[in-house]
């Protein structure tokens, strides 16, 4: 009888600390400056043997087919290079999807570990970062997933020294979809006076009004819903809020742990992050 070996991987959300967009690339992307924060907010990646290679995706609903999904792109890729056997991928979402927190990257990126682990292949972390690079901009931050300070595509990284483990962090995800394209429709680019890679070395009560994201103002125009959200979290006290990528999840940093009874009427509230 076949032994079928299965592994599974925890993949992470990310947050935004700040987004500016600097430049228009010849090549249709932007260039911009961001700081990617991990977050313990959660997907489930399994790998399991098969005859044939699929995906399988449960809890919440990923638009599109999953012969499409990302996490087979990024094994696909790699059972070309390396001649791997068929695998099912069953991926239990739980991550909030159009919400700026990069859970198809993440799913993406860690199943790429995932693969290295269980087929010993000893690729080095610049490699397994070429990889996901070809799958997302943000995907190669979370082959380290650790706080950097990202330019270029997003793709690009220096380390940062933060640690936001003594505040509170929530999350409030409406029940709205932002597509990174319908994003990037109205943004303006621009240099901003002062880097973020110098911002975020402030103190935390002094980044508001300093550290912004330049998504905010095209995304609120079309879903104020979101903007009233962010309004409601300083309102509830929060030393910092913002909305998180593209949107549509705005995050808040609270000295204290905070409950959120009126915004969870018609939101998702996520605690503790």
């Amino acid at each position: 009888m076949t032994k079928f070996i299965k592994m599974l991987s925890l993949a992470n959300a990310k947050l935004n600390l700040g987004l500016f967009l600097t430049e228009k690339r010849e090549d249709g992307y932007h260039n911009l400056e961001t700081v990617f924060y991990p977050v313990k907010l959660y997907d489930v990646v399994e790998l399991i043997d098969a005859n044939e290679t699929n995906c399988i995706i449960k809890g919440i609903n990923i638009p599109g087919n999953a012969a499409d999904n990302i996490c087979l792109k990024a094994f696909v890729q790699l059972q070309k290079d390396f001649n791997l056997p068929n695998q099912q991928i069953v991926l239990l979402k739980n991550i909030p999807v159009g919400a700026g927190l990069g859970g198809g990257s993440a799913d993406a990126a860690f199943l790429i570990k995932l693969v290295n682990e269980k087929f010993k292949l000893n690729l080095p972390v610049e490699k397994m970062q070429d990889y996901a690079r070809n799958l997302g901009a943000d995907c190669a931050f979370f082959i380290e997933n650790k706080p950097v300070y990202a330019f270029a595509k997003g793709d690009e990284f220096e380390d940062v020294t933060l640690d936001l483990s003594t505040y509170s962090i929530v999350l409030v995800k409406p029940n709205v979809h932002v597509s990174t394209a319908e994003a990037y429709q109205n943004v303006k680019v621009k240099q901003p006076k002062v880097s973020l890679k110098e911002l975020i070395n402030l103190p935390l009560n002094e980044w508001k009004g300093k550290i912004e994201n330049d998504f905010e103002t095209s995304v609120f125009a079309k879903f104020p819903q979101i903007d009233e959200i962010k309004t409601k979290l300083y309102a509830a006290g929060a030393t910092f809020a913002l909305m998180s990528g593209s949107g549509s999840s705005v995050f808040a940093i609270f000295e204290k742990p905070v409950l959120l009874a009126d915004l969870e009427k018609e939101n998702q509230v996520f605690y503790n992050l």
